[in-house]
């Protein structure tokens, strides 16, 4: 039987290794004998006509009908075009037309795409990773290295070879229209230590990486896809500025660089002439002074910035003698060769030339593996190309480029939640929004969405009178754009909201910007800014988990968004272990494994094993598998959602009254090894006088499992009405449920009854007893807690942990602050209450007492349980906060005797097999099962826990199915199946 599972970690590595082409930029082009042997056979296959074909690559879409398609067939087989550039349109109708064209073509062609944030930025059904200003946030470059990494991985699998990216643009111009957050930012070195490092990523796994926009884009006012931009400045500043990126980027090895459409009079002073169509720059600067030896994009030939000076053809002729390697986007390719050709014939170009250009595209070509064709396969085309370490990856971006601000009295990370109330409101975000939900995971949180950033002022005051009880209030802007002209799409009533909050109460208002960091400048004055740069899910995610401390913020600021938030600011902050959200893989789960718990759980609902349930999975402090199945009552007519509270059972045992014993331990104000009678000395006198506490926590002392106390109290008409009222008064206070109350006196009526009831019979030799499971243990365990405490166990327990903790639905007597609908009914009880029980205690003994008791009467959804056993898991310590004082938790979930399997208080897997967990589950597991259909499992060995929620119960307590089927059983099954083995 497996007791122990090795957990393999996959650790994402930054290899600085060096650059993999063969043609280098800065020296004379040195090629291996067969690589010059593949580019003279080809050569000598082409007519000169066709090698003037090589020299273009033209534009195709996959979203488009049947005769661009045609149209582009045309282009490859009559006109033998060198390559094409995919544009919109999705991965599996661009992998079917990249064979079908490559098919026609005489020389495999390169296929490039803008892939500048991932294939998204051109495809449907893609992975957004992340901007290039975000990248720029992250002092880090191994990240954005791995980044390119993925991408190129992508890449490959699609056919594609060819990557325009990165961009080298110095941003030095914050209201640049057409770069702005796909620069790395404004720090001339930090853009050149980024962009080598996206370069080395794409290049060391085969794609051809092509810098651009040579010679820089950064200090534009104008969009080079609708005019010509100036860029004025003289060589020495643009040597200093805009052209160092680019003179590294050769140094490092990149294959190709594209030149924009700027004027720039300094290099070239023609009137109109784009740099693109320039000598004095293409040949003169990049190829001769700067030695520059790598292949020469165009930019696209179609933009106004060329389109408006020069007709197609005549554009791509003078692209093409400025010293252009790939004549990019072409509008007219036949016309444009019949230009070329004409040029030759008047001796104004030469063949040779052409050739030399041939050539290096050839060489391209090779290095890109073309010499070795092979088609792409389309058998799991999109599961490869959504791998799931891409989603690490992903995280890893966004987590490591939140930017906090400003940062007034190191009030983030939020700490000491319970004196904190928070609100949430989301400008320019839907209802249940991830930033509102992940926020949730932490704290009690007044949630208010406004979808509308330009909604009128109405919209606005209407919010301030409801956030009258809270002190903190998060105000996080989303659905920005990226226009500086059009304010980042932020609009005045947002601004005036936030800077009423600020000025004209107060409330300490943390303003989260999801967009562009340039925007930062409308928030001058905040005493506590974060920049998320972005606004998807996963950033969405991450920017909270920081404002709460489970991962530190370590961005800086890549551009300078005003006088005071310039390039570099960044206050870093730091990680107070609260539970992380992510990817399976980031600690190395397999999410494909993981899946199948949607089959066990889907057969549980089908078999009736229970209406619906929820399961979550936490590793390594993060959680990573977090689901909802089924519906509270087999009529689903309500989902079960994160948010839904379940009766807990007897995990109320380990989950309150455990927690506070182990609180008394840790004080020094019990001895488990003494008496109980010394702590409640009612006891002396009695059967139970000699009991020891230790034998109550392992379920050893000799207590009956239960005793008839709901019988009891209904034996007759009389005796009812004796306990219970149908209507609450001081002399019964008691909710049993709504409309049903018992009497004041009958929490010591159930304590003499237990204090009276019989022993279980002593082993032979009169020494000590046998293990029997007991709800009296906790019975006795709550009264020794109340008694040292001076304080009900409820109010302990929310004052001195679910409070501190943050937890927004563990409590008992659920109904005083959740409504019914967030809770899960249970039995549809026909003996006793006559009644659904939904938001009451299942439990009979406990719903007497009033929904508190030690053994039952705790609600909770699966995230608060995961929350309160990860602090057991790190033996107290918690979000900056240490609840044990020692290592209390460890001894408690160690096993007591030979006898039972049982810890102390804890119960655990069974030595021999087959019981409450997994059977891959090591020795050292803790945690506990409950009566209506619940389980959490703490595995210190793996960092490993498993939160399942259900009930089973509805509408009939006697439903066995959810055992009879190892239904939770076998989800822990697959947890552990999902371990990737270390290597």
């Amino acid at each position: 039987m497996l007791k122990s599972f090795s957990l393999g970690l996959l650790i994402l590595v930054f290899l600085a290794v060096g650059p993999l082409m063969s043609l280098k930029p800065s020296e004379e082009v040195v090629v291996n004998v067969e690589e010059k042997n593949w580019v003279d056979s080809v050569m000598t296959t082409l007519t000169p006509e066709q090698r003037i074909g090589q020299l273009f690559m033209v534009a195709a879409y996959s979203n488009k009908n049947e005769k661009h398609f045609r149209g582009i067939d045309t282009l490859v087989s009559r006109y033998g075009v060198g390559g094409v550039m995919f544009m919109q349109g999705g991965p599996m109708r661009q992998a079917i037309l990249t064979n079908r064209y490559q098919r026609q073509a005489k020389v495999p062609m390169l296929i490039a795409m803008d892939a500048e944030w991932g294939l998204n930025m051109r495809l449907d059904s893609s992975m957004h990773f992340a901007r290039q200003m975000t990248l720029g946030a992250i002092s880090d470059e191994k990240y954005v290295y791995l980044m390119g990494r993925e991408i190129a991985l992508k890449m490959k699998r699609l056919g594609v070879n060819v990557s325009f990216s990165p961009v080298l643009d110095v941003n030095v111009n914050a209201t640049n229209p057409v770069i702005g957050s796909r620069s790395f930012g404004e720090s001339t070195e930090e853009v050149t230590r980024h962009g080598i490092a996206y370069i080395k990523g794409l290049q060391d796994h085969g794609v051809m990486a092509v810098a651009k926009h040579f010679p820089g884009h950064g200090d534009t006012d104008t969009d080079s896809h609708l005019s010509l931009p100036v860029v004025p400045h003289d060589i020495k500043r643009l040597t200093e500025v805009e052209l160092h990126p680019f003179k590294k980027s050769f140094e490092a090895g990149v294959m190709g660089v594209m030149v924009a459409h700027l004027y720039m009079p300094s290099i070239d002073s023609t009137l109109n002439l784009p740099t693109t169509l320039s000598r004095p720059l293409v040949t003169g600067l990049l190829k001769e002074k700067m030695k520059y030896k790598g292949l020469v994009f165009t930019d696209a030939l179609n933009m106004k910035a060329v389109s408006r000076f020069y007709k197609p053809g005549v554009v791509d002729l003078k692209a093409l003698m400025a010293g252009n390697d790939v004549l990019l986007f072409p509008e007219d390719v036949p016309t444009a060769i019949t230009k070329i050709k004409e040029a030759i014939a008047a001796k104004q170009l030469t063949q040779d030339e052409v050739d030399q250009h041939v050539r290096k595209i050839l060489h391209a070509k090779y290095w890109v593996g073309l010499n070795n064709y092979k088609p792409v396969a389309l058998d799991n085309l999109q599961e490869d190309i959504d791998r799931p370490l891409s989603t690490v990856v992903q995280e890893q971006l966004y987590e490591h480029s939140v930017t906090v601000v400003e940062n007034k009295s190191s009030l983030i990370p939020f700490r000491n939640l319970d004196t904190l109330s928070i609100a949430s409101v989301a400008i320019g975000a839907p209802a249940n929004n991830v930033f509102q939900e992940t926020l949730g995971n932490y704290a009690p949180l007044n949630k208010f969405a406004i979808p509308d950033r330009f909604a009128p002022d109405s919209a606005f005051t209407k919010v301030i009178p409801q956030l009258k009880d809270n002190d903190l209030v998060v105000v996080s802007i989303h659905n920005m754009n990226i226009t500086p002209a059009k304010n980042f799409g932020i609009g005045v009533g947002t601004r005036a909201f936030i800077k009423y909050l600020q000025e004209r109460t107060n409330k300490k208002v943390v303003v989260v910007v999801m967009g562009n960091a340039y925007s930062l400048k409308f928030f001058e004055g905040s005493n506590w800014l974060v920049c998320g740069y972005e606004d998807n899910p996963v950033a969405q995610s991450l920017v909270p988990q920081a404002l709460f401390g489970a991962r530190a913020a370590k961005g800086k600021l890549p551009v300078t968004a005003s006088a005071t938030f310039k390039s570099g600011t960044g206050v870093s902050t730091q990680a107070l272990g609260r539970l992380k959200y992510g990817t399976p893989e980031s600690v190395g789960m397999s999410s494909k494994v993981l899946q199948q718990i949607d089959n066990v759980a889907t057969e549980a609902i089908a078999y009736a094993a229970t209406p619906g349930a929820q399961v979550l999975v936490v590793k390594d402090g993060t959680v990573i598998f977090d689901k909802s199945y089924g519906h509270y009552t087999y009529e689903k007519q309500k989902p079960v959602t994160k948010h839904t509270v379940y009766d807990v059972a007897s995990i109320t045992k380990v989950a309150a009254t455990l927690q506070a014993i182990m609180f008394l331990k840790d004080q020094g104000k019990i001895n488990i090894d003494a008496k109980v009678s010394t702590y409640l000395p009612e006891l002396k006198g009695t059967n139970k006088e000699s009991i020891v506490l230790r034998d109550v926590l392992t379920h050893q002392a000799g207590l009956l499992a239960g005793l008839p106390n709901w019988q009891k109290t209904s034996a007759s008409l009389e005796t009812k009405k004796m306990f219970y009222a149908s209507n609450r008064s001081d002399s019964y206070p008691n909710e049993v449920i709504p409309g049903f109350y018992s009497i004041k006196t009958m929490e010591d009526s159930l304590w003499t009854w237990t204090v009276k009831s019989r022993m279980l019979p002593a082993r032979k030799g009169g020494r000590g007893h046998d293990y029997k499971y007991s709800d009296l243990d906790f019975y006795v365990l709550k009264r020794v807690a109340e008694r040292m405490l001076n304080q009900p166990l409820d109010e302990f327990m929310d004052q001195n942990f679910y409070a501190p903790l943050g937890l927004s639905t563990m409590t008992y007597k659920p109904l005083l602050k959740h409504s019914r609908n967030v809770i899960a009914p249970t039995e549809d009880d026909k003996y006793f209450r006559h009644n659904l029980i939904w938001g009451s205690v299942h439990d009979q003994s406990a719903a007497m007492l009033g929904g508190v008791a030690g053994h039952a009467g705790l609600f909770s959804n699966a995230n608060d349980l995961a929350i309160l056993m990860q602090m057991n898991l790190n033996n107290g310590n918690y979000g900056g906060h240490k609840y044990f004082n020692s290592n209390v938790v460890t001894e408690f979930s160690q096993r007591n005797s030979k006898d039972s399997r049982r810890g102390i208080g804890w119960d655990k897997p069974e030595p021999e097999g087959h019981g409450p967990t997994s059977d891959l589950a090591p020795m050292s597991t803790f945690g506990h099962t409950g009566f209506t259909g619940t389980g959490a499992w703490v595995d210190p060995e793996n960092k490993l826990i498993y939160i399942f929620l259900s009930n089973r119960v509805f509408p009939d307590g006697g439903n066995n199915r959810l055992l009879k089927y190892n239904i939770r059983t076998r989800i822990h099954d697959v947890v552990y199946k999902a371990m990737i083995p270390k290597t």
